[in-house]
């Protein structure tokens, strides 16, 4: 399974929200820059990165920070977060991010996806999900909408949109173990696509349980800064859980 450790971006610090609500926050390192290089120094590959405050923004706000980290590091970037435009991307593409994640302008905007598909191609943009009671939250998920997830989902498809980071807000921060079945069941809609899982993750077992469902990829934010996921096990499950 591709383990992605995640590190949120609050006001220049790595911090975790619980169940995305920005009135309950937790920092978890003043310098996201350290946390990132001792992510990479274990031999873990990629990194996702949430600019919280570009979220609740709607433009990019830690971008500075987040061109150091991809310079210090050898790790495969994915951002998301207050991105709303093909500039944006094309600015983060160029600067040594990997992969950009489109969230609230998936539903917002589709034709920015369509767009940033057809011009960067699918392995560089990769669409964020995030639901509560399987409908999607838009805006740094301050606000509900009433489209299904998998109505969301099924449009990105047709757009060509390959790789999908799935969270369901309830779960996430609050170490109670991910929406499994929900992520399953969204996996074994769009067979043809990566389903990564994200929010609640709290130990190996979730991670096993995650694959024995189809899922091949998982985020881990929570559990590794609280220390339940170490880095050195992420290292190992990233490497040895096939």
């Amino acid at each position: 399974m591709q383990i992605i450790p995640a590190i949120d971006l609050k006001n220049q610090q790595s911090v975790r929200l619980y169940q995305g609500d920005f009135q309950q926050t937790t920092v978890i390192s003043k310098s996201p820059l350290q946390q990132a290089v001792a992510i990479d120094s274990v031999g873990l590959k990629n990194l996702h990165l949430v600019d919280l405050d570009g979220a609740k923004s709607g433009r990019p706000v830690n971008r500075a920070l987040i061109e150091q980290i991809c310079a210090q590091t050898d790790l495969k970037v994915e951002v998301g977060g207050g991105i709303r435009s093909l500039s944006q991307i094309n600015t983060y593409l160029t600067s040594g991010v990997n992969r950009v994640i489109l969230g609230s302008a998936a539903l917002n905007n589709p034709k920015l996806v369509q767009q940033a598909i057809e011009q960067f191609g699918a392995d560089q943009i990769v669409v964020g999900i995030d639901g509560k009671d399987g409908r999607v939250a838009v805006s740094g998920w301050l606000e509900q909408s009433s489209v299904e997830m998998g109505e969301l989902m099924a449009s990105m498809v047709a757009f060509g949109v390959n790789t999908f980071v799935v969270t369901d807000i309830s779960r996430d921060g609050t170490m109670t173990g991910p929406n499994t079945a929900q992520l399953s069941s969204l996996q074994a809609k769009f067979p043809q696509v990566t389903v990564v899982a994200s929010g609640g993750i709290r130990n190996v077992s979730d991670l096993e349980d995650l694959q024995t469902a189809g899922i091949k990829a998982a985020i881990v934010g929570k559990a590794m800064a609280t220390g339940d996921l170490p880095l050195d096990v992420l290292a190992e499950v990233n490497t040895s859980v096939s």
